[in-house]
């Protein structure tokens, strides 16, 4: 009889090595079964400008609060990707840190009682501070006013540049 127990309890040995060795062996291949190569890759978020806008009275210099400071993200065949819309705190103030360097952002800033302003900037740099100064509206421009020249007052500058022709000698 003591011999039926010590078969026994080797049996039950050899059984326990044996379901231990098998969830050993299982829980290894679970393991590499779960580095899913399907799934997404973390990537970093690109690095970001820092732009500090101040918005100011061109003729005295002092602050305009609450104007509309909207950035409009532009891709590489110049159209604008949605908006981003900030207000200017008493100080005519405001700060966006989001902008990816490389982008091109276009800066519009409306304020009540004032020219809007618009402008591209392009961020080449870890930081920007932009002060904008804020005219009166001026007359419309008409061609019925004299100005048939096409000149609107210096608003704009423009050179042509005519290509060298390459003769052959």
């Amino acid at each position: 009889m003591k011999r039926a127990t010590k078969i026994d309890s080797m049996s039950s040995r050899r059984l326990f090595r044996i379901a231990t060795l098998f969830l050993i062996t299982i829980s290894t291949v679970f393991a590499f079964g779960q580095e899913d190569r399907r799934g997404r890759k973390y990537k970093a978020p690109p690095e970001t400008m820092k732009i500090d806008i101040s918005v100011v009275r061109a003729t005295t210099g002092k602050p305009i609060p609450n104007a509309a400071v909207i950035f409009h993200p532009v891709n590489e065949k110049g159209k604008a990707q949605g908006a981003m819309e900030l207000k200017t705190d008493l100080d005519g103030k405001t700060t966006l840190d989001v902008i990816p360097i490389g982008s091109t952002v276009r800066l519009q800033i409306i304020a009540n009682g004032f020219q809007t302003f618009g402008n591209d900037y392009v961020a080449n740099a870890d930081a920007k501070e932009i002060t904008i100064k804020m005219e009166r509206p001026k007359s419309q421009y008409s061609i019925y006013k004299g100005n048939a020249t096409g000149d609107q007052s210096g608003q704009a500058d423009e050179k042509t540049v005519k290509p060298q022709s390459s003769k052959p000698d």
